[in-house]
């Protein structure tokens, strides 16, 4: 099975214990990260934005709440089972009239050249089979001097931090995550895909290859989390 399918089988099997599990792992710091994002991805002005790998849409709702009067956010995934939830959830927020949801892959997204202001990735882009190729479509559906803002897990900068960070990665989720998903392997996947991931100077690199300017990338709570931000 090619990986792609693999990826999509993978999080529709873990949907319904995700949220649950992606806040308890993280002590919630991942709303923290997404708060930081926010002050790059929305301005006050009607905007069109749009979240890639959306998931279960928090981001997708984050951005909503935040965006200015008129806004519309369009989030995309390839994984049926994850969106499932969002408009659920976006309903109980009162911003289900400012979403849109629609089943696509990152890599080849059926929009028009210059469709958004903004495009958001938290936390998918190191799923990406092919992470050039979606960073092309980013870049390609970015109207001009519109920017994107890409958050990913990464290594700690500190080593014995670094250390803790891998023993619990490695070991602690993975029994966690599969006493609560019932899918240990999703969890043995997720330590493996940050590991994998390229490192902060080779990924602003490849976002410089896709056409962006201006890219920079800020790390957050001393690098568990890197904001990857480039503009068109």
């Amino acid at each position: 099975m090619p990986k792609k399918e693999k990826i999509q089988q993978m999080f529709d099997d873990i949907a319904p214990s995700y949220d649950r599990l992606n806040h308890l792992m993280s002590l919630d710091v991942d709303k923290i990260w997404r708060k930081r994002a926010l002050k790059e991805i929305v301005d006050g002005t009607s905007q069109q934005i749009l979240d890639v790998a959306c998931g279960t849409g928090d981001s997708t709702i984050a951005i909503a709440q935040a965006a200015g009067s008129g806004s519309r956010v369009t989030g995309v995934d390839i994984s049926e089972g994850m969106m499932a939830l969002v408009m659920r959830k976006a309903a109980h927020e009162g911003v289900h009239d400012r979403i849109r949801l629609q089943v696509a892959d990152g890599e080849n997204m059926p929009f028009e050249e210059g469709s958004f202001h903004r495009v958001f990735c938290a936390f998918g882009i190191r799923n990406f089979e092919h992470k050039e190729l979606g960073l092309n479509e980013f870049y390609r559906v970015l109207k001009p001097g519109g920017k994107a803002v890409i958050l990913e897990l990464s290594l700690p900068e500190n080593l014995h931090l670094r250390r803790l960070y891998n023993i619990y990665f490695q070991h602690i989720l993975p029994w966690v995550g599969g006493l609560i998903s019932g899918n240990k392997d999703a969890y043995r996947y997720l330590p493996a895909s940050v590991q994998a991931f390229p490192p902060p100077a080779q990924f602003c690199a490849l976002m410089r290859a896709a056409g962006f300017s201006g890219v920079r990338q800020r790390s957050l709570s001393m690098g568990l989390c890197r904001m990857f931000v480039g503009e068109k």
